[in-house]
């Protein structure tokens, strides 16, 4: 009997320890069924981002790109979030005993990147809604919307977009229940516990703060818009209602500046909405500016001088002609355009930008005094009304909205303006250096004599109008490709070779015939003699045609200065250095050829390219000179 009772004795207290570990077992069994619930719904929720981003996304190309923004918001981020949280979550299958406090750490470091991007969304999503029901309206186009996303997302059913939009507002909500659940199976004695413990209420204050970021958002919405309202509709707007506000907010503001009542100071919001200020009048000061200064460039493009008779037929007037007629023609033109599209436009852009802000600035300050007013109440009667209620919360909401988001605006507004600045001084710079590109251009140097026969024959032969210079050294490839020196002169016979390349012209030199590439070359500016511009003696009002001038006579030793260095090919020529001042013997070879010269330089004779001199300079010149 003493036996059979210790047996039973032993049956009944052995029971709980068997109870204690069929429970602990099942919860064990409950917890990874909830961990691999939170695993897998996470790889289906991604997979689902992942067809929206590139395959609903990529095929709704008859939807505008603005709709687009709006509709799939910051879908890349999420994705890019939620791929870096499942990788860490599926890491800890390896660890098996640690998971469940690995996944609780994990979604502690994550917790701040989820409401960040979770934020941009839900505060986006409202706004959606709204494109798709205007899409619905048009029944055609909805057929469309349906027919893309049940091919790619059969799951999605009639409800379509809705159905999409709404799949990352649910999964950032369902997290804390996930966790719950796990939680919920964890022994309270657990290491993982605490960790657990934290991660749920982390993410409930995520749920929660993008709930009161969103309520932000749809308050400061009423307020951010801007209506171009008629003095006949404001005068509609008003009623007893509005007026009764404005009374009681003129009899707070009223108050405070007789120091009746003490006002309510926030100087981080102070500090924010001065410099807020000061970004916006450095807005509109630069676009009076701006407006002013285009105002002033199309004043000066109307303004052509050059058409005109100037009755100055010689030096820098015709230099300038020449100049100003190339630089009307493209240079100042296409300067309007880059800066009205690079600067005046984005500028604008800008200041439609500071209008939401300012208003809820404005909108902030009406607000306040409504709170003011109903914290006076509430310290005197200690209750208020539903309506005074509501106006304190959205004070509040504009308050920390703006607080929060001022700081960021700011910034973007002023590296905007920035970069703005930075495109004006960069369009002026480079509208300067090609001014004076052209100028050095057209003010070609004075040719060598030699040169000048050159002209005068290719002038005689083929006219003005087929002359060119050459813009940079050109080196031949083909048989028939010309070998030249920058600023020689040449004659057009055809714009295009043998196998119709408009690329590739066939000139002369006056010496030699073949083929240039086409963008080398410039029409070259002949400038008239004094002989050719002065008038007849029997009249002087009208202009003579211009007559045939003579080859001038060629003086036997001519000073110049070699414009560009020349290195000796054989014992018939000779070396140049860039500067160098040279003796012209001859402005021609022994066949006659003027693109040669026979010089000397230091002491020994050769010849050179006739191309590579120039003139001394006189110590009396006409003309311009270009700043160094």
């Amino acid at each position: 009997m003493t036996n059979h009772g210790d047996d039973a004795l032993s049956s009944r207290t052995g029971a709980p320890d068997g109870d204690d570990r069929l429970s602990e077992d099942r919860s064990l069994l409950q917890q990874r069924l909830a961990v691999r619930e939170l695993i897998d719904t996470e790889v289906s929720y991604l997979h689902v981002l992942q067809l929206c981003a590139s395959d609903i996304r990529s095929r709704l190309q008859q939807l505008p790109q603005g709709d687009l923004d709006v509709l799939f918001s910051n879908i890349d981020d999420i994705i890019k979030v939620n791929s870096r949280l499942l990788h860490d979550l599926q890491e800890t299958a390896s660890r098996e005993e640690e998971q469940v406090q690995l996944i609780g750490n994990a979604f502690l470091e994550f917790q701040e990147e989820l409401e960040q991007v979770y934020k941009v969304y839900c505060a986006s999503y409202e706004q959606a809604l709204l494109l798709v029901e205007t899409y619905r309206k048009e029944p055609e186009l909805q057929r469309e919307i349906q027919g893309i996303i049940e091919a790619v997302l059969p799951q999605a059913g009639p409800s379509g977009l809705s159905f999409l939009l709404v799949i990352p507002l649910q999964r950032i909500t369902k997290y804390p229940l996930l966790l719950q659940k796990i939680l919920e199976n964890t022994l309270p004695d657990a290491s993982a516990y605490a960790v657990l413990q934290r991660a749920t209420s982390a993410l409930q204050d995520v749920v929660t703060n993008i709930n009161e970021y969103k309520r932000r958002k749809e308050v400061a919405s009423k307020y951010t818009k801007v209506e171009p309202l008629s003095l006949r509709e404001r005068l509609a707007r008003i009623n007893t209602h509005t007026l009764s506000k404005k009374t009681t907010r003129l009899s707070q503001l009223l108050k405070q500046e007789a120091g009746l009542v003490p006002r309510t100071e926030d100087k981080e919001f102070d500090d924010l909405e001065e410099r807020f200020h000061w970004v916006s009048l450095c807005v509109t000061e630069l676009k009076s500016n701006v407006a002013a200064y285009l105002d002033n460039l199309e004043a000066f493009l109307r303004f052509r001088p050059q058409d005109y008779n100037l009755e100055i037929p010689e030096g820098p007037v015709v230099q300038y002609c020449y100049l100003a007629r190339d630089l009307q023609l493209q240079a100042f033109p296409e300067f309007k355009q880059q800066l009205e599209a690079q600067v005046w436009q984005p500028l604008c852009s800008l200041a439609k930008a500071l209008a939401g802000p300012q208003n809820l600035i404005k909108k902030r300050l009406d607000k306040l005094l409504d709170f003011e007013r109903v914290e006076e109440k509430l310290l005197e009667v200690g209750s208020v009304t539903y309506e005074e209620e509501a106006a304190r919360h959205t004070y509040q909401a504009l308050n920390s909205l703006l607080v929060a988001e001022l700081p960021q605006f700011n910034q973007l507004a002023m590296r905007w303006l920035g970069q703005i600045l930075c495109t004006f001084v960069t369009l002026q710079r480079d509208l300067a250096k090609q001014v004076l590109q052209r100028a050095e251009d057209s003010l070609a140097q004075p040719l060598l004599p030699g040169a000048e026969r050159q002209v005068q024959a290719l002038l005689s032969r083929y006219g003005p109008g087929k002359l060119y210079q050459v813009t940079s050294n050109i080196s031949g490839a083909g048989t028939l490709d010309l070998t030249l020196p920058r600023g020689h002169i040449v004659a057009l016979l055809q714009n295009k070779d043998t196998k119709g390349n408009s690329s590739r012209w066939l000139v002369d030199t006056g010496g030699h015939r073949g083929y240039v590439p086409a963008g080398k070359l410039e029409v070259y500016h002949v400038v008239p003699s004094e002989e050719e511009a002065k008038p007849h003696r029997d009249s002087q009002h009208q202009t003579p045609e211009p007559i045939s001038a003579p080859v001038p006579s060629v003086p036997a030793v001519t000073q110049v200065v070699a414009m560009y260095p020349f290195m000796a090919r054989s014992s018939h020529e000779v070396s140049l250095q860039a500067g160098q001042r040279v003796t012209v013997l001859e402005a021609q070879d022994k066949k006659g050829n003027p693109e040669w010269s026979l010089v000397e330089v230091n002491g020994q004779r050769g010849y050179v390219p006739s191309s590579f001199l120039a003139r001394a300079p006189s110590p009396a010149p006409w003309g311009w000179s270009l700043p160094s």
